[in-house]
């Protein structure tokens, strides 16, 4: 069986703890690989390979670093169906959506490429008497990014390149359940032109993140996953002086007004609810229809979309619209949550908890379920699915649609359909959360704005990728400098204005 093990100073490493993880084919339930976990001293050595390595890439001009971003995309785009195929082999996704994982990932390199421009600091001459004062941004050294699953190439290629761009050295620690993305991702970088120990992939479980948590050489961390987690590793890299950027939960609404293209909305949910069997942060998890004529008009059109949907595995062909959960407990997990919806007295239009697909009946495959009447108290509203399960929540009312959303706990990313401007153009003022799209159902914004929620989304004061990522790896040092020039003076005791 295959084994994988680590990255460590530009070739394969192997583990010495002995423990390993079970990867699985979430197609057919059977472990295909296993992974190496580390220990907290393999990962110490890792780090301290990479801080010995990260003086020299400190030390290269922006642009030269900018030139392995740009051979890095190259190569990228020339092993695009072997990255796909890996994202796809061990998360499950279908072909044309792992394509996408690795696009959306390959635009922020290539966003990466302009780092001379934002790394540029400022300038003032004659701020004082003879006296000059610029600002430079400097790399922090070593950071670490933790990502999750459900992108294998997306969420390492959003902390890699702008960590690297900026001249840092980065420990990536990929998730354990699809760690091949991020290894081949290495490998091209080396052959992008990346030396040595500046990038290490150091596979493990929560050892491994605690390790990387409490090293002090670690100055800055970035995590992607469910909000404990993040507010766990927020907390603790912020009492160990580290920078934190934790992204975690979800619950994505869309509210569809009476004046909404009803056709073009049911399309927009479908895709948005459905697509990598809900495993996206992004997803719209909660309809809102203003109105019960509303409300019915989109069921009507729900049903038919989502009876059609064909569910299996990514070999099946690109004609799939999702394949299996990442695991069999999170199959559980699901239809536990289904069931709690039926019992607190949801309306079940569509129930796809018993699907079974043929020839794959021990895979961790979720047939897709629909609720209509839901209600904020009911578990399936406040928790996080994380799977291909839409609720409905009807409402009466525009104020009233935008209040429930104003009132849930995460605030990651919303939406509205309306073909009126002035409630389009309200909605984006006044709702509270981080990512909003007007008739547009998953609002990830490009790659050269920022991607980055509110409320128990996210915890820390930047997003990801876009100029606030070369704002959080580095640091600003400024320096005032005067020339001294003519009859040299006494020195000076007060702490006097440059006037």
């Amino acid at each position: 069986m295959q084994e994988i093990h680590h990255y460590i100073d530009g070739t394969e490493s192997k583990g010495t703890s002995g423990r390993f993880a079970d990867i699985y084919n979430p197609a057919t339930g059977e472990v295909q690989a296993k992974v190496a976990l580390a220990t907290a001293a393999e990962l110490d050595a890792a780090v301290e390979k990479a801080a010995a390595a990260q003086v020299g890439w400190a030390a290269t001009n922006p642009q030269r670093r900018a030139r392995v971003m740009m051979k890095f995309a190259a190569l990228i785009n020339e092993n695009m169906d072997e990255l796909a195929e890996l994202v796809s082999r061990e998360h499950g996704k279908t072909l044309p959506d792992a394509r996408g994982d690795v696009q959306r990932g390959l635009e922020v390199v290539e966003v990466c490429m302009g780092a001379p421009n934002m790394l540029k600091g400022e300038y003032m001459n004659d701020g004082g008497p003879g006296i000059d004062l610029y600002s430079m941004r400097q790399p922090l050294g070593v950071v670490a990014g933790i990502t999750p699953f459900n992108f294998p190439a997306m969420i390492p290629l959003w902390k890699m390149a702008p960590a690297l761009a900026s001249g840092n050295a980065m420990i990536l620690k990929p998730s354990e359940r699809c760690p091949s993305t991020s290894m081949k991702l290495a490998e091209l970088l080396k052959e992008a032109g990346l030396p040595d120990g500046v990038l290490q992939v150091v596979n493990g479980d929560k050892e491994v993140v605690d390790a990387i948590l409490d090293n002090e050489t670690v100055q800055a961390v970035g995590f992607v996953g469910s909000t404990p987690i993040a507010q766990y590793i927020y907390g603790r890299a912020a009492t160990n002086g580290k920078r934190a950027q934790c992204f975690g939960g979800a619950k994505n609404h869309m509210i569809i007004m009476p004046d909404a293209d009803m056709d073009k909305a049911a399309d927009a949910l479908v895709g948005a609810g459905y697509g990598a069997a809900g495993e996206r942060c992004m997803a719209i998890s909660v309809a809102v229809p203003v109105g019960d004529k509303t409300a019915d008009a989109l069921i009507e059109r729900l049903v038919p979309r989502i009876e059609a949907l064909k569910v299996g595995p990514y070999t099946a062909g690109d004609d799939v619209d999702f394949g299996p959960v990442i695991t069999q407990q999170a199959k559980d997990r699901i239809n536990g949550l289904v069931s709690s919806g039926v019992e607190q007295g949801a309306n079940l239009v569509i129930d796809g908890r018993d699907f079974s697909l043929q020839g794959y009946e021990d895979g961790f495959f979720v047939g897709p379920s629909l609720f209509d009447n839901v209600t904020p108290d009911m578990d399936i509203y406040k928790e996080e699915i994380f799977g291909p399960v839409l609720s409905q929540v009807r409402t009466q009312s525009y104020d009233e649609a935008l209040d429930l959303i104003m009132k849930n706990n995460y605030g990651n990313g919303t939406s509205i359909f309306t073909a009126d401007g002035d409630t389009a153009r309200d909605f984006a003022n006044k709702v509270n959360v981080g990512m909003v799209g007007i008739n547009f159902p998953i609002p990830v914004p490009l790659s050269y704005f920022t991607f980055g929620g509110w409320k128990k989304s996210a915890f820390g004061d930047l997003n990801q990728y876009g100029p606030d990522a070369f704002r959080f790896y580095t640091k600003t040092k400024t320096v005032t400098a005067r020339w001294f020039s003519g009859i040299k003076e006494g020195g000076e005791f007060a702490f006097k204005a440059m006037d």
